[in-house]
């Protein structure tokens, strides 16, 4: 059976929460789908199925290396919603959620970074 890294497993469980927080709570994120997408409420439960189905893949051996590229282009994929949620707050954020907003853009690469070492713990 295949080592799973803390990487790994974090990526799973942040992408698992973030999941169901799509459909407990989609008004936060229909709020940062970029202006130019229509139906932001069905984009918000299509991302949502996405990273449960990637946290899902990403534990189990045997579907790591799909889910860990998955994973990996559906954070390139949500990128843009991060962009928009860091331009609104600079625009009406107070200084401390402008430097949120702003300050998780260049988290990503190291989520992205997981998800492709993810890939290579599958078998």
């Amino acid at each position: 059976m295949s080592r799973r890294s803390r990487s790994t497993t974090g990526l799973a469980v942040l992408l698992g929460v973030s999941g169901v927080l799509h459909f407990v709570r989609p008004e936060p994120f229909e709020r940062i789908v970029p202006r130019q997408l229509p139906r932001k409420k069905e984009l918000v439960y299509a991302s949502g199925v996405a990273e449960l189905v990637c946290a899902a893949g990403l534990a189990h051996p045997r579907t790591r290396r799909t889910a860990g590229l998955l994973s990996a282009a559906l954070l390139v994929a949500v990128f843009p919603a991060n962009v928009q949620m860091a331009v609104d707050l600079n625009k009406v954020g107070t200084p401390r959620a402008k430097a949120i907003g702003f300050g998780r853009l260049p988290l990503q690469l190291p989520l992205i970074r997981a998800a492709l070492k993810a890939s290579r713990e599958g078998r």
